[in-house]
C-alpha cells in the first residue's frame, strides 16, 4: 500500500489526506505547529492518522510520496532527507491535479493574483458554469476534487506552490507580472524566482494557451529563453496586440480569435486604478477564451466587489479617510497602492520583511506621503530607507497603537493606508488577522 506522508495541518493538507484517503493511500499528517480544532475534527472523522507540534522522522522517512505545505522551504533538513531518500516532495495541487479530468486555469504573478482569480472565478460563476476555486484561495483544491465533480478549475498559484508541480499542466496559464518577492527563497536572485512562475506553462501544449503581460520586463526578458508551445495571448496597456488585450482610446478591447471583438470603456470596469485594468484583462481574455458571452464577460467585469483587506475603504472620521489594504504583503503591492491615492497619506508599514528593497517607493513616499508609522517588531530598514524623506516616521507594536498615532497626525482631507510591504506574523496570525485589528481600531476611534 502506498504511504502518503503530509506536512502541514492547514486547509491544503487536510483536504490533501482526505483525497488521499479516498484514494487508497495509508495517510499520516504531521504539523509542527498545533492544528486548528475544526481541522482535528475533519481528521478524526476520517480517521486519518495526525501528529501535532512534531515531526517524527520514523513515521515520515518511510513514506511513497510527501505533499508539503508551500510555506516549508526545502532547506529545511527533514526536506533534504527526504530527497536524499529519493522520496518525492510535491505539492497539494500537483497531488490533486492526478485525481480529475477538469479545465485547469491557472493563475500566477507577484501582484494582482487573488484579484484576478476570483474576478475570473466570479466570470465563470455568472456564465453559469461549473466551477471550482482553490490554490492560494478559497477552499482547499485537493478537498474539492474528493468531493465535487467540477469541469473547471480556476487556481490561484504562487511561486511555492509551482515549485512543487512536475507532471501537473495548465489549460490556460496566466502569468500577470513578476516583481521581487519572496527572493529569501530564491537565493536572492530575481531569474531564479522569474523561472518558478514561469513553471506555469510547464507541460502545456499546442491546444492550451498562455496569457501574459507584453508590459512586464521581467516576463519579457524571460520569455526569451522560453520555448512555448501554447498559443499566446498577451495584453498591454501601452501597445496593440493582434490576439488578447489593449487600450485604444481609453477602451479595453478583448479579442482572441480575430472575430467578435470586445469593447469595454474603462470607466465600466468594477476595479479601478492602472494595476486592476491589467488584471480585468487577463480575466477578459480567459472569459473569451472559455467561450463565454460577451455580454456576460462585460457585465462581470463591472458588477465584481473585490476582497476583503485589499485596498478596503475602512471608513471616515472627521474627515480621514482609512484604508486596509493589509493584503500588500511585498513592496510591489505597496507601490501600487500609493499610485492609487489622491489626497496626502499617512502610511502604515512593516512586519517580516523579506529581502525587501524599499527603493522603488522612493518617489511616491516624497510624493504623497508625509507620515509613516513604522509596525513591526524590528523597523531598522524601514526607518533607514525613507529617513529624510518624510517629516515624521514613528513606530507602533499594534494595530490600535498605530491607528491611534495615524489619527492623532492626520488633518481632514488626509488618508490613513495600512499597507505594510511585509509580511505579519511578527505581532499577527497573518494578513487577515492584521487587516481585522486594524478595522477594529479604526471603528472604534
Amino acid at each position: 500500500m502506498k504511504r502518503l506522508v503530509i506536512l502541514g495541518g492547514g486547509e491544503s493538507g487536510v483536504g490533501t489526506a482526505v483525497l488521499a484517503q479516498k484514494k487508497g493511500y495509508e495517510v499520516f499528517l504531521s504539523d509542527k505547529g498545533k492544528l486548528k480544532d475544526k481541522y482535528k475534527d475533519v481528521l478524526s472523522k476520517y480517521g486519518i492518522q495526525w501528529e501535532e507540534e512534531q515531526h517524527t522522522e520514523a513515521l515520515i522517512l518511510n513514506a511513497t510520496e510527501v505533499v508539503k505545505s508551500p510555506g516549508i522551504p526545502d532547506k529545511v533538513e527533514l526536506i533534504k532527507k527526504l530527497k536524499e531518500k529519493g522520496i518525492p516532495v510535491i505539492s497539494e495541487i500537483e497531488f490533486a491535479g492526478r485525481y480529475t479530468k477538469a479545465k485547469m486555469i491557472c493563475i500566477t504573478g507577484s501582484n494582482g493574483k487573488t484579484t484576478t482569480t476570483l474576478l475570473t472565478y466570479h466570470l465563470l460563476q455568472k456564465a453559469g458554469l461549473n466551477v471550482g476555486l482553490g490554490g492560494n484561495v478559497g477552499k482547499s483544491f485537493a478537498m474539492q476534487v474528493a468531493e465535487n465533480e467540477f469541469d473547471y478549475y480556476v487556481l490561484e498559484l504562487s511561486s511555492f506552490q509551482l515549485d512543487g508541480m512536475y507532471e501537473f499542466k495548465a489549460d490556460i496559464a496566466v502569468l500577470l507580472n513578476i516583481t521581487p518577492d519572496h527572493l529569501d527563497r530564491y537565493e536572492y536572485k530575481l531569474e531564479n524566482y522569474a523561472e518558478s512562475k514561469f513553471r506555469i506553462i510547464q507541460n502545456q501544449t499546442k491546444n492550451d494557451a498562455f496569457i501574459y503581460c507584453i508590459d512586464d520586463e521581467v516576463t519579457m526578458q524571460t520569455i526569451k529563453n522560453k520555448k512555448i508551445k501554447a498559443k499566446q495571448f498577451p495584453f498591454s496597456i501601452k501597445q496593440k496586440v493582434e490576439q488578447g488585450a489593449y487600450l485604444e482610446n481609453n477602451q479595453l478591447i478583448i479579442n482572441t480569435n480575430n472575430t467578435n471583438p470586445l469593447f469595454m470603456t474603462i470607466q465600466e470596469l468594477a476595479l479601478q486604478g492602472k494595476h486592476n485594468i491589467y488584471n480585468s484583462m487577463a480575466a477578459g481574455v480567459t472569459g473569451k477564451l472559455v467561450e463565454i458571452r460577451k455580454e456576460t464577460i462585460r457585465e462581470s467585469l463591472s458588477d465584481f466587489h473585490n476582497i476583503d483587506h485589499r485596498l478596503e475603504v475602512v471608513g471616515n472620521v472627521h474627515g480621514i479617510e482609512f484604508i486596509n489594504d493589509s493584503k500588500a504583503t511585498n513592496v510591489n503591492s505597496t507601490w501600487y497602492a500609493l499610485e492609487s491615492m489622491n489626497n496626502p497619506v499617512i502610511l502604515i508599514l512593516g512586519g517580516v520583511d523579506k529581502g525587501n528593497d524599499y527603493s522603488m517607493l522612493n518617489e511616491l513616499i516624497k510624493e504623497k506621503v508625509k507620515a509613516i508609522i513604522c509596525l513591526g517588531t524590528d523597523n531598522k530598514k524601514i526607518i533607514k530607507a525613507f529617513n529624510g524623506m518624510v517629516d515624521t516616521i514613528l513606530e507602533a507594536h499594534s494595530a490600535k497603537e498605530a491607528v491611534a498615532q495615524a489619527y492623532k497626525l492626520g488633518k481632514k482631507g488626509d488618508t490613513v493606508l495600512l499597507s505594510p510591504a511585509c509580511a505579519s506574523f511578527d505581532l499577527f496570525e497573518n494578513y487577515e488577522d492584521r487587516g481585522t485589528q486594524f478595522k477594529q481600531a479604526v471603528r472604534a476611534l
